[in-house]
């Protein structure tokens, strides 16, 4: 199926520039013909002119944000080229200006008393406020302005980590969406078959974790033994920023085929004791470092709590994305030593001449090991006593080293199941040899297990710790 991701952000884009459009009128003295798509050399002093028109104030507030509306129409108007260099400009020419920082940073160290120390701190941090994020606050009151900025900060992420200037507009305009999305500001909606064209959509689209195939396939996820719930920020009405996919189904599920079956019975949800998050997707790019997803499961888990009173568990299956290439890495520099005796003596029955790390590397090179008996069950103990291993005791710091675990870890799950071939698809094999994880959430629990967390431990059930150890 063609994705229909191309046509939905033209049209997005279409409606930020026509509400941009609207609300430049009277700003356009400075500009005079459009900037060329790709803004060449000798664009580039009409360009600063037009920044610099919008950042000296003249006329108030709203003129200055009538001519930020235009510079925004402009930004639009550039191809891929011309908003790399307009954003270069942007960034490294109207950062925080180094002389002011010294300045403040010197009259707080020269203040004698609280007083003069508070008032120093205050220019300090307006003095580290670049000019640049000053200009594109100003979008939060324009129509569509939010979805511009977000989209904008997506841009300056894809430019990459070279540029330091690129780099720290981003943070800043981080920083700034921080207080924008603020999880109070947000709404969190139900979203069934019965959802807008154009919204469903977007949920096909935005899908990162398990590929909607069809629009069948999406009638089945939004069936009703199944929810979907998404955040949404009140100037982005129609732009979901994250959302989870819900099973509601008896007992901890243990594969993901059979919960996207589409030709499985629906079962009745009130008779449900268990509701498995299986999916949960960033929509927006730009919102990168903004978290809101633990409030998404949290929130979700109180209002089906409430939807459906039978439910006692809450529960992920998820992805382990890290795993594969740890294992990888782990049997080229350990060799035979991450294996054990019985583990070694175990595989020589499968393979012939290879033999320990070399044959576990041969028959997980090949896609069909889940389908001969004798190399899946010499296979199975060890890559689920690695996995085991990976999850509970492989770090990057004080943070988990699989991103997923990361996610659910702090927010407050506890490791709960490994799943034996629980993803066995093409992309389950490759990511995490087909093994899946339960995540599970005890409502009354969460706090301390996020406490934890933070403090370095690793909270699992006594079966993942027995597996670690095996």
């Amino acid at each position: 199926m063609t994705s229909p991701l191309s046509g939905f952000v033209d049209r997005t884009l279409d409606r930020v520039a026509r509400a941009f459009r609207d609300a430049t009128t009277g700003a356009r003295e400075v500009v005079g013909a459009p900037l060329r798509p790709d803004l060449p050399e000798d664009e580039l002093p009409r360009l600063r002119r037009q920044i610099e028109a919008c950042l000296d104030g003249r006329g108030g507030e709203t003129a200055a944000r009538a001519r930020a509306a235009e510079l925004g129409r402009t930004y639009l108007a550039l191809s891929a080229r011309g908003k790399h260099r307009f954003l270069t400009v942007l960034a490294r020419e109207h950062g925080p200006d180094p002389a002011r920082i010294s300045a403040a940073i010197a009259r707080w160290q020269e203040a004698t008393d609280d007083r003069q120390r508070a008032a120093a701190e205050a220019g300090l941090r307006e003095a580290m406020e670049s000019p640049a994020a000053q200009l594109l606050a100003w979008f939060n009151s324009l129509p569509e302005g939010v979805k511009f900025v977000v989209d904008l900060r997506a841009e300056l992420l894809r430019m990459g980590k070279k540029d330091p200037a690129i780099v720290r507009l981003a943070e800043d305009l981080r920083r700034l969406l921080g207080t924008w999305f603020d999880v109070g500001f947000l709404d969190l909606r139900h979203i069934d078959w019965r959802a807008p064209a154009a919204l469903l959509e977007k949920l096909i689209a935005y899908e990162a974790v398990h590929a909607i195939g069809s629009w069948s396939d999406l009638k089945n996820r939004l069936d009703s033994d199944r929810r979907c719930f998404a955040f949404f920020h009140p100037r982005m009405p129609d732009e979901p920023l994250i959302f989870v996919e819900v099973a509601l189904v008896d007992g901890m599920a243990d594969n993901v085929q059979r919960l996207l079956d589409e030709a499985a019975p629906t079962r009745d949800p009130r008779a449900a004791n268990t509701a498995i998050f299986y999916s949960i997707s960033n929509c927006q790019e730009g919102l990168a470092g903004v978290s809101f997803g633990n409030f998404l499961i949290k929130r979700v888990a109180e209002e089906l709590k409430r939807e459906l009173p039978r439910l006692s568990t809450f529960a992920t299956l998820s992805p382990i994305p890290g795993f594969r290439a740890w294992l990888e890495s782990v049997l080229e520099a350990e060799g035979d030593a991450a294996l054990t005796p019985g583990e070694i003596e175990s595989l020589a029955a499968v393979t012939d001449a290879t033999r320990g790390a070399a044959a576990v590397r041969l028959l997980l090179a090949g896609s069909d090991w889940p389908d001969i008996r004798a190399q899946e069950n010499a296979l199975k103990p060890i890559l689920m006593r690695l996995c085991a291993r990976y999850l509970l005791r492989e770090m990057r710091g004080t943070q988990a080293l699989d991103r997923v675990a990361h996610f659910h870890l702090r927010n407050g799950a506890r490791i709960e199941r490994l799943n034996w071939l629980g993803d066995p698809s093409a992309n389950g094999l490759r990511q995490a040899c087909g093994l899946m994880v339960n995540y599970r959430y005890k409502l009354e629990e969460v706090d301390a297990n996020h406490e934890a967390y933070a403090d370095g431990k690793i909270v699992a059930s006594n079966e993942v710790r027995r597996l670690a150890k095996s």
